[in-house]
């Protein structure tokens, strides 16, 4: 690249850039069955977290049992190199295939949410019905999250253009950290991390993200039983009533030296 500089000549250097590459996500039932669920972009990594969380976000599972296999198909390229770019899922025997629904078969930009809804009214209804979590959490210790996971960041120190989203206990300890190009790829890396371990629902828990708080990152948090999403950046209307609705703390504005807690606030204490 060349670059540019007040005050400086331009001049000719090396940068790392993030890696974006398309993942088609086919899912199947036990019978063999087949659907072409969704294509995204996402940066190459834990692709298996990816589509357990992706699973669970869009209410298809709800733990590490109804997903019997995952497995990357064959692709190659124009050279003949595996790509590592399509994931077939087979659910387990007891689970039955999604209707065929034209929404969920398209393909989504590293900055889109959820395929296939669109209200506040789909999301209760796809609800697993987790109990209300009683969790507390400091505010100090919120404050305190948005550095902690900064400093778990490696891809976006080397090339400033990903997102991260961090899972911590309520006592501030860090669980989980995960980065992608998407913001949502993150949020369901780390939840599928936690689907794979039997760990749903993450009661007491904080859900960290590095970016704004959007109405499909409230979506994916609750759909994962987390009962705390917190943001550095702001979060949008749609995000704030989603998460008044579902019982979900939403905080925003994270940046050290306060912050701002849009809904359900009794559970930030000091």
């Amino acid at each position: 690249m060349i670059r540019y500089a007040a005050g400086a000549p331009p001049r000719a250097r090396e940068d790392v850039v993030a890696v974006e590459e398309p993942l088609q996500i086919r899912l199947r039932s036990w019978a063999g069955e087949q659907r072409d669920l969704t294509v995204t972009m996402r940066t190459p990594g834990h692709d298996f977290d990816l589509v357990a969380g992706f699973l669970v976000g869009e209410g298809l599972i709800r733990s590490a049992e109804d997903l019997a296999t995952m497995r990357y198909c064959a692709g190659t390229d124009e050279h003949g190199v595996q790509t590592f770019n399509v994931i077939d899922a087979t659910l387990a025997a007891w689970m039955e295939l999604p209707p065929t629904r034209a929404e969920r078969q398209v393909t989504t930009s590293s900055a889109c949410g959820i395929c296939g809804t669109t209200s506040i009214e789909d999301v209760v209804k796809a609800s697993p019905g987790w109990p209300a979590d009683p969790a507390r959490v400091s505010a100090a210790t919120l404050l305190g999250m948005p550095e902690r996971l900064r400093a778990e960041q490696p891809l976006f120190a080397r090339t400033g253009g990903v997102h991260a989203a961090g899972l911590f206990g309520v006592d501030g300890g860090l669980r989980c950290v995960r980065e992608d190009v998407g913001r949502h790829n993150a949020v369901d890396k780390v939840i599928g991390a936690q689907v794979r371990d039997g760990a749903l629902p993450l009661v007491g828990t904080v859900l960290q993200v590095s970016g704004r708080a959007s109405f499909e990152l409230v979506q994916k948090a609750r759909l994962g039983g987390i009962p705390v999403l917190s943001a550095v950046g702001a979060p949008s209307s749609l995000a704030v009533e989603l998460a008044d609705e579902t019982g979900l703390t939403l905080v925003g504005f994270s940046r050290g030296a306060s912050l701002n807690v849009y809904t359900h606030p009794e559970r930030v204490v000091g």
